[in-house]
């Protein structure tokens, strides 16, 4: 053996599992040795998958532990399939929260941006990004994320500014960029317009004041949250079929305060049912009354400026929005105008998502992406089928998105960020650059402030990431991506985009490759156990980082990974992740056990008939699982596969194969020898499907595992291969005598439990009838399972608990108190017996019957079914017990 081929010493498995002590160190191996780096072979199938950059400035929250734990386990078990398999990191440079750091830092001395001019300040930005920023990415590897970091990106890097560049020139070339005033989401704080995504809404306090327009019978009132916008409108709405306006409609009222006479107009967007069923129209300071104002030519007073300060002339020039509002009411009210008493009224308010500031609808000159065409063929990828959607059912939120798109307003008044490469001469020419063109020289020419909107470069992720404009090697291999996974939440505002740019950029490739990623898995939002979105204010945000400080990365990612299936929200609880520790620890400890008494993957695993029933039931339960997880990984379905995983791991092969294996370990020879296999074949297979989820433990204990194995060298199970179900392995015999087994062990367990007896007190039992049973040969595990001893000349049977074709004899005298005992089990016998009757009413009522719905009557059904098994299981206690 060479030494390039020598397998790596395994450390010696330790008492216990300490993820401290373990995981950094085994993570580093994996990038020092390239394993998380495709393999490029060219017979191997490419999957890659572009991690959603999270910003330079964030810090790993749970929603993104959930959604990279999600991607994780894709990519390692497709890595793990043989699949040539990339998992891309990088970094949005989040164009507002990073300026907002930066300049957050520079007013602790004093500074502001303007006081160092642009290009020093955004040589500053660079400066805080190398010294600050991409903490997260630290954070990454401490989650265990296997992302090849040799490929890591960022938004403002070469590559990606020149496919920016790109895109921008070929849009405006096809005349799908053009520059208008257009109402927009505007922060007064952070000077900038703001994507729909950047805004967040709250319900807030506010108060309904009611307003009369005009006067007499010409009069009309209208009802706002924003009085201080009345000094702006330039019309009243009423709906076209509102028989209560159909005499005004062509008139003009005049606008208090102000002296101004605006039309009353027609417009079918108006809603009569809703308030007096009239409404101001203020063009330039509401998105809706703009749309109303184009449809009837009205004209646009803009009365705030960027700061949201009044600037409309008259007394309440130069006051805050805030200060104007009551200012207008006192002064409507001095005039008599307030048509009703102020009213409180909550409403959704709009809040900038970075500084809390409530936004301002605002006209102002704009860039736009002319989004039709573009929208149109991302909604027919999906309906086409060329992109699937996981859930199905999520599709019509997608359709009913992108089929109803807004162009899309792309600059931001911002510093940090791809500038719009257009510049403007001094007799009014605008011309458009590309990333290799010269920019326009001489007097007068200047470029424009704006940058573009960071979700303009996110939406190329798929595309740049792997060399797009270029025809990199990567982007021939990787593109389109293989699935991308991502919140419900942000469906609209980043997927449609990238594959609005992905489909639009590729077109030369085909319909079938031009889309960004063949499938989409949506998932929902993590929250808490009692279904309650995480908010400071309920005190209840998990931190992952705090989780994998006191459980460990495995034990996080178990926790997310076994509440998430596509489409659903994700509860999680502490509760769960001290849970998910201890399955790890139980894995730890089997093994331990496993391996000290010669657990191998060296030992080849003997034929059916040279193994114990116990041997072929393990075995088959395996195979049977792993045909099961892989059909839930199909799925997208991993708490679905973890539920499996972890039934079989603790429930099968912890509980119960461990246990049995005893008997043959002790017993030695070939027998022995046989179990040693076996334990080795089903602890390697079970690892496998393991590790994707919990990389850590799985990792340790598989190196130690395979260390003196010739199966396969033991380097790491990043790429060991993953496991295949072998039908000849799968043995109903085998399983239905270990089920037999199990169930006269557990009815026996019950049985000891409610008379009170210890776990590990032993009673004389004869076990009536097992010689004629499958279950001969296993008399003496069931025993040592039982506490069950062989009964001497004095044996009494006090107790006698049939379970199917054996009868169990056991001599429970001086070991509980009767008279208690039969107290108990009579008073849990009046419960089963009246929750029996009642289930037995409800359905011998035939109203109930026809009226109920069908889950409720199965459910009173399921009640009668274990009420009668209680009653019946009590009835037998009770008989049992010595007089």
């Amino acid at each position: 053996m060479s030494a390039s081929q020598r397998p790596d010493s395994a450390p010696e498995l330790p008492q216990t599992f300490v993820p401290a002590e373990v995981e950094g160190k085994l993570y580093e191996r994996w990038v020092e040795r390239g394993y998380f780096t495709p393999s490029g072979k060219p017979d191997a199938t490419p999957y890659s998958i572009v991690i959603p950059p999270p910003n330079v400035t964030g810090s790993l929250h749970v929603g993104h532990a959930l959604d990279h734990t999600i991607q994780d386990i894709l990519v390692r078990r497709r890595r793990m399939q043989g699949y040539d398999a990339l998992w891309l990191p990088g970094m949005d440079h989040a164009g507002i929260a990073t300026q907002n750091v930066v300049e957050r830092e520079l007013a602790k001395e004093g500074l502001s941006r303007h006081d160092l001019g642009r290009e020093a300040f955004v040589e500053r930005v660079w400066q805080w990004k190398a010294e600050s920023g991409g903490r997260i990415l630290g954070q990454m590897r401490r989650l265990g994320d296997s992302v090849d970091w040799s490929r890591e990106r960022f938004t403002m890097d070469e590559g990606l500014s020149k496919a920016v560049g790109t895109m921008f020139r070929r849009l405006y070339d096809d005349g799908l960029i053009y520059r208008a005033e257009r109402i927009i989401n505007w922060c007064p704080r952070c000077l900038t317009a703001l994507s729909d995504i950047e805004v967040e809404h709250s319900d807030d306090d506010g108060e309904l004041v009611s307003i009369r327009y005009g006067e007499g019978d010409a009069s009309v009132v209208v009802a706002t949250t924003r009085p201080e916008t009345m000094l702006g409108d330039t019309a009243v709405a009423v709906h076209p079929d509102d028989e209560r306006y159909a005499h005004l409609i062509g008139t003009e009222v005049e606008l208090p305060l102000t002296g101004r006479r605006i039309p009353i107009v027609a417009d079918a967007h108006v809603d009569p049912e809703f308030g007096t069923g009239a409404v101001k129209v203020t063009p330039a300071h509401d998105p809706n009354d703009f749309e109303i104002g184009r449809r009837h030519d009205l004209p646009t007073l803009v009365i705030m400026d960027e700061h949201g300060v009044v600037t409309a002339h008259g007394p309440f020039q130069g006051l805050d929005r805030f200060e104007a509002r009551p200012a207008v009411v006192a002064a409507l009210r001095a005039e008599g105008r307030i048509e009703k008493e102020v009213r409180p009224y909550r409403h959704a308010v709009g809040h900038c998502q970075r500084c809390d500031t409530v936004v301002e609808p605002r006209v102002s000159l704009q860039w736009f992406v002319k989004v039709e065409p573009l929208a149109k063929a991302a909604s027919d990828a999906v309906r086409e089928g060329r992109i699937t959607i996981h859930p199905p059912e999520l599709a019509n939120r997608y359709f009913s998105w992108v089929d109803n798109m807004h162009d899309w307003c792309i600059s931001r008044q911002l510093w940090w960020g791809h500038r719009i490469p257009v510049y403007y001469g001094p007799g009014g020419e605008v011309v458009c650059v590309g990333p290799d063109d010269e920019p326009p020289t001489g007097e007068g020419w200047v470029q424009d402030e704006d940058v573009l909107d960071t979700w303009f470069s996110s939406g190329l992720w798929p595309l740049s990431t792997l060399g797009w404009p270029d025809e990199t090697p990567d982007l021939q291999r990787y593109y389109p991506t293989s699935v991308l996974v991502t919140g419900y939440d942000i469906l609209f505002f980043w997927v449609v985009r990238m594959a609005m740019f992905g489909l639009y950029a590729m077109n030369d490739r085909g319909p079938a490759d031009s889309v960004p990623f063949r499938e989409i898995v949506l998932h929902g939002m993590v929250r808490d156990a009692h279904g309650k979105k995480m908010s400071k204010s309920f005190g209840n945000v998990v931190d992952p980082l705090d989780w994998i400080d006191r459980y460990g990365a495995d034990a996080t990612r178990f926790t997310l990974a076994r509440g998430a299936n596509p489409g659903s929200d994700v509860p999680i609880t502490e509760e769960w992740a001290q849970g998910s520790r201890n399955f790890a620890t139980k894995l730890w400890n089997a093994s331990r056990f496993a391996l000290m008494n010669g657990a191998s993957t060296a030992l080849p695993v003997p034929p059916a008939g040279d193994l114990s029933s116990a041997d072929r039931w393990i075995l088959s339960r395996l195979h049977r699982l792993i045909g099961e997880v892989d059909a839930s990984y199909d799925g997208y379905e991993f708490a679905k596969a973890c539920e499996a995983i972890q039934a079989f791991a603790w429930g099968e092969f912890c509980d119960w194969y461990v246990e049995l294996a005893k008997t043959s370990l002790t017993v030695g020879g070939a027998a022995a020898d046989a179990t040693r296999a076996v334990l080795g074949h089903v602890l390697d297979g079970l690892l496998r499907l393991l590790h994707p989820v919990m990389p850590f433990v799985t990792e340790q204990l598989w190196l130690a595992l395979t260390a003196t194995g010739e199966a396969e060298p033991a380097r790491s199970l990043v790429v060991a291969g993953w496991p295949t179900a072998r039908t000849e392995y799968v043995d109903p015999a085998a399983e239905a005598e270990i089920g037999a087994l199990q169930a006269l062990v557990t009815e026996v367990r019950r049985f000891r439990s409610d008379q009170g007896l210890k776990p590990g007190q032993r009673v004389p039992a004869r076990l009536v009838g097992i010689e004629e049973t499958v279950l001969a040969a296993h008399e003496s595990a069931i025993r040592t399972l039982l506490r069950l001893e062989v009964p001497g000349p004095s044996f009494g049977a006090s107790a006698s608990l049939p379970v199917a074709d054996v009868r169990v004899e056991l001599d429970t005298a001086g070991t509980i108190d009767v008279a208690a005992e039969r107290k108990r089990l009579e008073k849990d016998l009046g419960n089963a017996r009246r929750d029996r009757d009642q289930a037995e009413r409800k359905l011998g009522n035939a109203e109930f019957l026809a009226k109920a719905p069908a889950p409720v009557v199965e459910k009173v059904n399921k009640q009668f079914a274990t009420a009668q098994a209680d009653v019946a299981r009590l009835e037998a206690q009770l008989a049992a017990l010595p007089s």
